[in-house]
């Protein structure tokens, strides 16, 4: 049985027993990506999950900007573990905002198990793109951003603008459960939307140095979204690491046992038993 918290707005669902883990999805996700992920870490972890803001459809669009954005995070964490610190359980644009409240309180966070969204922001990172793979991460981000902006007039148009380039990209989520309120991140990527995105920690200087960090990707995509120079320093900080899936963006759908098998493993290693 799962115990069902109201924060301020965000539907909060906590399952199991143990030191606490909070996850955070992605585009155009829900709480239920982590479904088999919950199942493989209840019986020794308290699983925490809710929709970003925004991507429940069944509520009213919220774009956020990143401080409210971390404000939100914030009181969930508070919310369901106000002593002691919280694993982060993150993929996609739920890496990028985890990355980011965990940046700004790593006293609040004990460690990050980050699925498939590195170090984008570094020059590593920046420096290694090709063209080809610059152009093809413009073109789906411009696509999305723009369904955010039709969306608002047209919503049924922005909806299928989001639909179809989540089933370009392989989405295993059901169409109708994506919609075009789940695009703000994209607009404030490439429009400067809701505060834009600038001014956001350094991933590489954070996770692994400071914060304990295991990093999953799929190796199965047209580009990735990390550096090798940032694999090489995970792979070489105590207490961190990071591991490849034969698999897509959505390595705990497309691989979910062995997904699950290697973040409980690292996950007990770094647990104090009670």
């Amino acid at each position: 049985m799962a115990d069902v918290l109201e924060v301020q707005g965000l539907t909060v669902r906590v399952e199991g027993s143990g030191a606490p883990v909070v996850m955070l999805h992605g585009w155009p996700d829900s709480p239920t990506l982590w479904d088999t992920s919950v199942a493989a870490l209840r019986d020794g972890y308290r699983c925490v999950r809710f929709p970003l803001p925004g991507f429940d459809l069944s509520k009213p669009p919220r774009p956020v900007s990143v401080d409210e954005m971390c404000e939100l995070i914030g009181a969930v964490v508070d919310a369901v573990s106000p002593q002691e610190p919280v694993t982060l359980l993150l993929h996609d644009w739920g890496c990028f905002f985890g990355y980011e409240y965990a940046a700004r309180h790593p006293k609040r966070v004990v460690r990050v198990v980050a699925a498939d969204i590195g170090d984008t922001n570094s020059g590593a990172y920046l420096k290694a793109l090709t063209l080809k793979e610059k152009l093809l991460i413009a073109g789906y981000q411009l696509w999305l951003a723009v369904a955010w902006v039709l969306g608002q007039r047209w919503p049924s148009l922005g909806d299928r603008m989001t639909r179809s380039m989540a089933r370009a990209n392989g989405c295993p989520t059901p169409p109708e459960r994506m919609g075009w309120q789940m695009n703000y991140p994209y607009a404030m990527q490439w429009f400067k939307s809701f505060g834009g995105l600038a001014g956001v920690a350094r991933v590489s200087k954070v996770f692994g140095p400071q914060i304990p960090t295991l990093f999953l990707f799929g190796k199965r995509k047209p580009f990735m979204f990390h550096s090798a120079h940032w694999l090489a320093s995970l792979g070489t900080t105590p207490g961190s690491a990071a591991y490849g899936f034969d698999a897509g963006h959505w390595m705990m759908v497309q691989r979910p046992a062995e997904f699950t098998r290697v973040v409980r493993t690292w996950l007990d290693q770094r647990t104090p038993t009670p």
